[in-house]
């Protein structure tokens, strides 16, 4: 097994920090992670290596205003002036393209967490024909008129004190009730894992758990909006096996009413390949949670029986 660095350049310039994690011996598959907000690629260095060592490739980049793609800390939390979401979904499909080009003759999965599932979800309905399946983690469904309310909060703060200025407003609004189901709370960031050790090498990882800008926020709302419109939903080929999985306890994925929602709205499109798999007590991050090794064995057992 080996890890790679390397970056791409986009049309618009910008250059996108990547890694690449590949196995030994023969590729089975390639695997592209799609990380989620406020965290970045090497978080998923140890899932990376479980699927090297079962035949994979496995490709992830640092999102715009995130990770290394960002540069600096106090870049990080915005993705572009215009089209930021767009832009982002390009990215992650010029990233295929460069994966797919490497290792041309085996199927493509791609997995996104949080923020990472929303663009995959966006992605499927764009190139759902270019993927031979998707897993979902810590999804959420439709926000209702929140949704619509965060974009014209965001804009309008943004207009007044700068869309690239960070916004705790928008910060509170957003995850400010997180973390009361797991009081007494001993950090800001319980509701991530039941491992004390995630949420402590979180907090201490300064690419992790920023302040995003009102910008980010606008377009992060849009793309969510976005991805739940029925019409967009009806785009997925019918034919698309969807795999996902989400903690109970995941306030992301209202402990998992949510995560039922985004799989009857699957279901509902006719879509005819759709498992859901909610773990008993498991918080936001699955793959990091102290019953990783079952996350990990389900996520590879369900890959295996779409090869």
């Amino acid at each position: 097994m080996n890890e790679t660095e390397f970056t791409f350049q986009t049309k618009d310039g910008v250059s996108i920090f990547s890694r690449k994690w590949l196995p030994e011996g023969e590729v089975r598959g390639i695997l592209q992670i799609a990380h989620g907000m406020a965290e970045h690629s090497a978080r998923y260095a140890d899932f990376a290596h479980f699927m090297n060592k079962n035949g994979f490739a496995v490709y992830a980049d640092d999102h715009r205003g995130h990770g290394k793609t960002a540069g600096t800390v106090k870049k990080m939390g915005y993705f572009a002036d215009k089209n930021g979401w767009e832009k982002v979904l390009g990215d992650i499909h010029q990233l295929s393209g460069i994966a797919k080009k490497e290792y041309p003759d085996v199927p493509f999965f791609l997995l996104g967490h949080s923020m990472g599932s929303f663009f995959s979800r966006n992605y499927i309905q764009l190139f759902g024909n270019e993927v031979d399946g998707v897993i979902l983690s810590g999804t959420a469904a439709h926000p209702g008129i929140l949704g619509n309310i965060g974009i014209g909060i965001a804009k309008s703060l943004g207009a007044v004190f700068g869309k690239k200025n960070p916004s705790v407003f928008m910060n509170q609004l957003s995850f400010g009730t997180f973390n009361k189901p797991f009081k007494p709370n001993r950090t800001l960031f319980d509701w991530l894992s039941r491992d004390p050790q995630v949420a402590d090498q979180y907090i201490a990882d300064p690419y992790c758990g920023a302040i995003f800008s009102f910008g980010f926020f606008a377009d992060m709302l849009h793309g969510i909006l976005l991805i739940n419109q029925p019409e967009n939903i009806k785009k997925i080929p019918k034919n698309l096996p969807i795999y996902i999985f989400s903690g109970d306890k995941d306030p992301v994925g209202e402990f998992g009413k949510g995560v039922k929602r985004v799989h009857k709205a699957f279901k509902d499109a006719d879509i005819q390949d759709v498992t859901i798999k909610l773990y008993k007590d498991g918080r936001h991050e699955m793959l990091n949670e102290i019953n990783r090794a079952e996350v990990y064995a389900d996520v590879l057992g369900w890959v295996n029986g779409r090869l």
